[in-house]
């Protein structure tokens, strides 16, 4: 079953998304990721989706809206996936794609976009399966960072 996040569920949400933080090789910090997460909801300032087993939260999905002023458009970047080891593989990630998609499409959003790790290839075969393609870099427009 798949739960819209809220401030109802944010306990079972701060687990997994403190695990998913674990993944990507930072320190574990459940009192960090509560603030981050419960003011993300207040702000409705991303989209949370959370898939439960028999009660028990085992993935979730966060969303970031993204706007386009010359196309007058809203998108969604699929920021976050994540799904405890023990149910990968078994649709979990699959469903919770939909979802999103489902959740985009819905919200006359042009596109959803991801990253992923070049190296993370069971996440790249699932998501070409799913219909993301590969895209090259922008023709038109480069991409810039300063980090502060």
């Amino acid at each position: 079953m798949i739960s819209f996040g809220t401030l109802d569920n944010l306990p079972d949400l701060v687990g997994l998304f403190d695990k998913y933080r674990i993944f990507y090789k930072k320190d574990s910090d459940l009192k960090g990721a509560e603030q981050f997460l419960s003011e993300r909801i207040k702000n409705q300032e991303s989209v949370i989706y959370i898939y439960y087993d028999k009660n028990i939260a085992v993935g979730f999905t966060q969303l970031y809206p993204t706007y386009s002023s010359a196309r007058m458009v809203k998108n969604w970047i699929l920021n976050d996936l994540f799904v405890l080891e023990e149910y990968r593989k078994t649709g979990v990630a699959t469903q919770l794609i939909n979802k999103v998609i489902e959740f985009a499409k819905s919200n006359d959003a042009n596109f959803v976009q991801l990253e992923t790790q070049v190296d993370n290839f069971v996440a790249q075969k699932l998501y070409q399966h799913l219909g993301f393609e590969l895209q090259e870099p922008d023709k038109e427009f480069l991409l810039y960072k300063k980090f502060i």
